[in-house]
């Protein structure tokens, strides 16, 4: 009798093992953001970084076509968060279609967020593409990235306007959440890179 009980309680926390581990394993792979959910849809490994990059996208948008995304880096090497967003400052504040909107850094906990807007086009269309970035240490080795990018397609000067006080009125809602959320666990599997 008693090893009856055992094999079945055996069974039960084998299946429970298994459970949390695909449990957990969907949930890395579907993330929640600003109440909007994001699906993981591309994931490969960058032999520049030498870790994965994650994106996540809308259910209904894909890599190739998005106006939101989500990106999770992993970056081995780096082993400053703030100096790596210093870094990314300075390339902002180098190109010509890039305009730095804020930078914020946290000595003490080694942390720097960053918002910047693109200029760009797509398809003959012009368009606005807001980044906000988050720097922090990897709990191993190496720099992880948060990243929320929207893109604003715009035809009038009244609508490039009207996304420029957008963006300068959520700026700061959107550099909080970032700063607040913890960064999900990188996917090492490759998805959509072929």
């Amino acid at each position: 009798m008693f090893t009856d009980v055992m094999k079945h309680l055996t069974w039960f926390i084998l299946m429970a093992v298994v459970i949390v581990f695909f449990a957990h394993k969907a949930f890395a792979e579907e993330i929640h953001f600003n109440n909007a959910k994001y699906i993981l849809k591309y994931s490969v490994y960058s032999p520049e970084s030498k870790g994965y990059m994650n994106e996540y996208f809308p259910e209904k948008e894909t890599p190739t076509n998005w106006t939101q995304m989500i990106g999770i880096y992993y970056y081995v090497d780096e082993k400053s968060p703030i100096k790596f967003a210093q870094q990314m400052d300075k390339t902002i504040e180098s190109s010509e279609n890039s305009v730095l909107i804020k930078f914020i850094e946290n000595k003490k906990q080694d942390k720097a967020v960053v918002s910047f807007l693109v200029n760009n086009t797509e398809n003959g269309k012009n368009y606005f593409e807001y980044n906000v970035y988050k720097y922090e240490k990897h709990p191993e080795k190496g720099t992880m990235m948060l990243k929320f990018a929207q893109k604003y397609f715009c035809k009038t000067d009244a609508e490039i306007t009207a996304v420029g006080n957008k963006i300068r009125e959520e700026n700061d809602k959107y550099m909080e959440q970032l700063i607040t959320s913890p960064i999900p666990p990188i996917v090492e599997k490759d998805i959509g890179s072929s």
